[in-house]
């Protein structure tokens, strides 16, 4: 069944309502946006749901994946105690092919039923309603660029050789520098780390984004590319058209909405 949808999307805890509130306004593209996006991921009809994350548990040169059976999502660390989530594991897929990720890869096989935002808020607006999907938490590592690309193109060949249906999402935020008001020290690489990054994918050249300039990424402040770059490593060999549907910051954090879309 192979590969049946991918999208890149940002983790803003802004975007829960609860915590959003008034200014859920200032973000309404990216709501939008992901809104949109769900009803594209839920027509896909996908048995497992693949979301990478930068926040959750990170090793320095190996690749995490989160095995449960059921994870629980929540927003408590930013004030929101009501709302709440469950999501179905998938392990069948990690136990069966954790041989052959580890033949070229450091694995670390976690089990971690509380989920972090990096993961939680892509969950909250897209995979909701898909109730009969297994979710696969997986976290990038502190390796090079390049290890990334590698890793999504191992994913990639497990993925095509599996009788499920699989969907990808890459979680991610692009640069924390944009204005003076960002949560990193404001710096002009910011905007243009965000306008190559963009330009890249849309050219989807994902050798162009495991080579931009490691100074330009250090100062963007980034939190996505990693997770970027394993998706486009799974889409290596694969026809698909980049579709930005949103992109703004208006937090000094870029917020980037795009479907990757398969032919």
């Amino acid at each position: 069944m192979s590969l049946v949808f991918s999208a890149i999307v940002p983790h803003p805890p802004i975007a829960i309502p609860s915590l959003g509130k008034e200014n859920l306004e200032k973000i309404k593209q990216t709501k939008e946006a992901m809104e949109g996006l769900e009803q594209d991921l839920y027509a896909s009809k996908p048995d497992i749901l693949i979301i990478i994350s930068p926040h959750g548990e990170l090793s320095a040169d190996a690749f995490t994946i989160n095995l449960s059976e059921k994870y629980e999502i929540n927003f408590e660390a930013f004030g929101d105690f009501s709302t709440k989530l469950e999501a179905p594991g998938e392990t069948i897929f990690t136990i069966s092919n954790k041989e052959r990720i580890s033949d070229k890869f450091q694995l670390n096989i976690i089990s971690e039923p509380k989920l972090d935002h990096g993961i939680g808020i892509p969950y909250y607006y897209l995979g909701q309603h898909l109730k009969t999907t297994n979710l696969m938490p997986i976290y990038f590592s502190l390796l090079d660029n390049q290890t990334h690309l590698e890793f999504g193109k191992t994913l990639k060949d497990l993925i095509i050789s599996s009788d499920k249906r699989i969907a990808v999402i890459a979680s991610g935020d692009l640069s924390h520098c944009l204005t003076k008001d960002s949560p990193a020290p404001y710096n002009a690489d910011g905007k243009k780390f965000d306008e190559t990054l963009i330009e890249l994918l849309k050219n989807g050249d994902a050798q162009a984004v495991a080579n931009i300039d490691p100074k330009l990424i250090k100062n963007a402040a980034e939190c996505g590319l990693r997770s970027f770059l394993i998706l486009l490593g799974i889409l290596n060999g694969i026809n698909y058209k980049t579709e930005i549907l949103s992109y703004e910051a208006p937090f000094g954090v870029g917020y980037l909405v795009a479907n990757l879309k398969l032919d």
